[in-house]
């Protein structure tokens, strides 16, 4: 057998051990008090009664402004090795990046001609 396996097979090992060592130590060395009043209420981000009910709906806006940030969060995963490697890239890289800018630019002009953004 390679090294490799047998070291891989070892962490296997210790993490298939380990792991329900640690939650059961944990459930049974941590701290019991059953009769506390507001243990089993529901927390809603600081407001101590839930407010609405479970099936509602929210609006389609929220994920709309969640996808564009994720789209406008990772131009910066492909502008940064750019700025890291101008240099090298010359004219064809900067032609490029100026393009990708544009397209990026563009969809944010026609989500705001859609007034996508707006909160009415």
């Amino acid at each position: 057998m390679s090294q490799e396996l047998i070291l891989s097979g070892t962490i296997i090992f210790v993490l298939a051990v380990a792991i329900p060592v640690i939650f059961i130590a944990t459930k049974n060395l941590g701290p019991k008090n059953p009769n506390i009043k507001n243990k089993n209420i529901a927390y809603e981000s600081g407001v101590s009664t839930p407010v609405g009910d479970i099936g509602s709906r929210h609006n389609v806006r929220f994920y709309l402004v969640a996808i564009l940030f994720i789209i406008f969060d990772v131009e910066i995963i492909f502008l940064f090795p750019w700025a890291v490697n101008i240099r090298e890239l010359g004219v064809l890289g900067l032609v490029e990046i100026f393009l990708f800018v544009f397209l990026l630019v563009a969809g944010l002009i026609y989500v705001y001609m859609k007034k996508a953004l707006k909160w009415q």
